[in-house]
């Protein structure tokens, strides 16, 4: 047990690259699933909550560096197993299903070793915080040939949204030729409380003896601190910040409906015009994407006023669906004089995409979020970040697949 442990922290290191992948155990329809989470912070109590509500499922164990976390994940789920090192849950052939909702940072690392390992993955968004890191987990996806079900935790690929826009995009010249995707993002908090700031997490928990430090920095260095620990959102070495908190989440919705690819360009802009508490990742920015279809992206945040709202419209020469908590299609007169404007029926709940994980375990059917979506989506936001930190406009080059 401990040499193979040994060598799955060389696995996690990229050092044994050439592991063959376990295969999965073999799942019917009426089989429970067994589930083990990696990284029970907020957002993996939120998916823990998600996933006790899915037919069929068991939630077996968890793992988390931080005791405290494991703790209050306990109390969620009391007949599960906590570990404080995730490499432990690999080891246990009876989970069948790894939830990775760990910083972005750590991600390469997890996806990697839980697919050599033999288990299913629900890897929560942004699929990476590097382009290495994402290429990295292309590798290790390619080499799984497709023996584990692979869900990127983009919910809104499995929005009745999906089904509103196809219906508006046909036929063709419902909507015509399309040329833009503009898309915001904004939201506001009282002055007195920075957004993503968490001062009531800062307690005299957080200190070595509670957080396995190095498992949290992984390639990073730097020593402990509680603060770049508790606000990792706020730092380029662990997050893209709201590029890859929220820019992603729209994004990938329309990748996944319009098929779109790694964009020619990226521009991005802002600052941090609100606060100044030691966050490098800013608070307000723009971006811009030059899509090979021939289409502008556009996305703009901002965290100081949500007048404007979470909206995207795309935008035709016959007409726009637009999209925010229903999906709306108006006609360009100029174009479709005759036609009205339409609202979309179809809702989601919560939970249906993790549903739609464990539907593609059983049936061995792609999941609504495969990992070719969410790569692209990474790429994109990767590129976004790499052109606001370099001060330019930065280009893809599709044949060495860098970022220039």
């Amino acid at each position: 047990m401990d040499s193979r442990r040994k060598f799955l922290g060389k696995v996690a290191s990229g050092l044994a690259g050439t592991l063959a992948a376990v295969p999965a155990r073999a799942l019917g329809a009426s089989d429970r699933i067994r589930v083990g989470i990696i990284g029970v912070g907020d957002r993996g109590l939120e998916l823990l909550n998600q996933i006790r509500v899915c037919d069929n499922v068991e939630i077996a164990a968890f793992a988390d560096i931080y005791t405290k976390r494991l703790e209050k994940a306990a109390s969620f789920a009391p007949s599960a197993t906590s570990f404080a090192d995730y490499r432990r849950l690999l080891d246990d052939s009876s989970i069948d299903a790894l939830v990775i909702s760990t910083p972005p940072h750590l991600h390469a690392e997890q996806f990697s070793a839980a697919l050599d390992a033999g288990k299913h993955v629900y890897q929560e968004k942004t699929l990476a915080n590097t382009l290495d890191q994402a290429k990295q987990m292309r590798a290790s996806y390619l080499k799984d040939h497709g023996k584990h079900a692979v869900q990127i935790g983009h919910q809104a690929c499995s929005f009745g949204h999906l089904t509103d826009v196809a219906q508006f995009m046909t036929p063709a010249d419902r909507i015509g030729k399309i040329s833009a995707l503009v898309m915001r993002n904004y939201r506001n908090t009282p002055r007195a409380k920075a957004q993503w700031a968490r001062p009531a997490m800062l307690t005299s928990d957080v200190n070595p003896q509670n957080v396995a430090w190095k498992s949290f920095a992984g390639e990073t260095t730097g020593a402990f601190d509680a603060n770049r620990f508790i606000h990792w959102r706020y730092f380029w070495d662990y997050s893209g910040g709201n590029v890859s908190e929220n820019m992603s989440q729209q994004l990938a919705f329309w990748y996944h409906a319009l098929q779109l690819q790694i964009p020619y360009s990226a521009t991005m802009s802002g600052g941090n015009y609100l606060w100044n508490d030691g966050r490098e990742t800013p608070d307000t920015m723009d971006v811009s994407l030059d899509q090979p279809e021939q289409m502008l992206v556009s996305w703009s945040s901002g965290f100081g006023n949500n007048q404007l709202g979470i909206t995207e419209d795309l935008l035709g020469s016959h007409g726009t669906i637009s999209r925010a908590n229903h999906v709306r299609y108006t006609p360009q007169k100029v174009n479709r004089p005759d036609d009205l404007e339409r609202m979309g029926r179809a809702g989601h709940v919560p939970h249906v995409h993790m549903e739609n994980f464990f539907d593609s375990i059983r049936t061995s059917r792609e999941p609504n979020c495969t990992f070719e979506t969410g790569y692209r989506v990474t790429v994109a936001c990767i590129m976004a970040v790499a052109s606001y930190r370099a001060g330019r406009t930065v280009y893809w080059n599709a044949e060495t697949e860098e970022i220039v």
